[in-house]
Formats: C-alpha cells, sequence, structure tokens
C-alpha cells in the first residue's frame, strides 16, 4: 500500500540530502521506497507489508517538513514511543506581524525561551512557517503544548519558565519513582 504526505517545497532539499543520501539512508533503514515529487511537494511512501513503518516514516518525514533536522526526525524510526506533534497557529495569529510576534515570544530572546523548555523538559521544539512542532514522548509534548498554550494566552516568560522548572522537577521524581532499588 502506498501512502503519501505532503511538506512544504522548501523543504524537499533536506528529505532528499547531499547526492540524495538522505533519502537512500530513510529507504535503507526501512526497506521502503520513497517516490518525491519536488514540484509539488508531495512523497509517496511505499512499504511492503508494515503499515505501522509505513506510519512511522510519514511522521519522519512530516517532521522533516516541519523544520527539524533529518537527524532529529529519524529518531521517530528507532523510538516507537516518540511522538510528533503539530500545533498550528494560523487559527490564533490574524495577521503575519502577529504571527511574528507569537513565533517570537514561543523562541524568546536569543532563543532561550526554546532552549530552555528543550533542556527541561528533553523535547525537541520547531518553530516553522505557521507551526510550532514538538518531538517527544506523550506525557513531555502535553507539557510543552500547555507551556506554549500559556504564552499564546498571555502569560508572562517568567511564569512559564516556573511552570517548566515545576514539571521538570515531577518528572525527574517519577523517573526515579519508577526504579527499583535493591
Amino acid at each position: 500500500m502506498t501512502q503519501y504526505v505532503k511538506i512544504p517545497k522548501e523543504r524537499i532539499g533536506v528529505i532528499i540530502g547531499p547526492k540524495g543520501e538522505t533519502k537512500k539512508f530513510i529507504e535503507e533503514k526501512t526497506t521502503c521506497q520513497l517516490e518525491i515529487e519536488s514540484d509539488s511537494g508531495k512523497i509517496d511512501v511505499t512499504c511492503e507489508d508494515d503499515p505501522l513503518k509505513e506510519f512511522r516514516i510519514l511522521e519522519t518525514l512530516k517532521a522533516i517538513g516541519r523544520g527539524f533536522s533529518p537527524e532529529k526526525a529519524l529518531q521517530i524510526l528507532d523510538d516507537d514511543m516518540l511522538m510528533l506533534e503539530v500545533i498550528d497557529l494560523s487559527d490564533i495569529a490574524s495577521t503575519p506581524k502577529e504571527l511574528q510576534r507569537i513565533k517570537g515570544r514561543i523562541i524568546g530572546r536569543n532563543g532561550r525561551t526554546r532552549e530552555l523548555a528543550e533542556s527541561l523538559i528533553n523535547v525537541k521544539i520547531s518553530v516553522y512557517g505557521k507551526t510550532v512542532s514538538i518531538l517527544g514522548y506523550p506525557e513531555q509534548n502535553t507539557i510543552i503544548r500547555t507551556a506554549v498554550k500559556m504564552l499564546l494566552d498571555g502569560a508572562t516568560h517568567g511564569a512559564v519558565y516556573k511552570f517548566l522548572e515545576k514539571k521538570h522537577q515531577e518528572l525527574l521524581h517519577s523517573q526515579l519513582d519508577s526504579i527499583d532499588f535493591y
């Protein structure tokens, strides 16, 4: 069965990679075929007998299309629990200027807000086009989605940082609770 995904045309080159190496690597790693239409941004994915693998490749390609590097996006193929979540900002921002302001709040001055969120919650975040994308485990993605919503609703960066630090501590404690000490 063949599935397809459409990504921004300017990201097609990233999926193909230098001399076609990224595309070739994905095909070899997954034993699936990618057929790329550079002019439309459409990519057909064909995997023999493995619909789950097909879904994971589609998620990987979407992640690259949403601004993640191939190295970060390819982690989706190695970890079944890793999820891509895309938040569409076009419903919230009514003008290009407002969209820029919102993206700026999410990224923070010199990228500080995004970096802090990534390091505290252990996720990857990409702000690209009219979207914010998160690459992490479901619990982590929920935390980042909440933090982004707080920023969109006008919360101060300080309040969001406090929220993220609190959630960081909770994640650490839940990881410690799951370890059996003998």
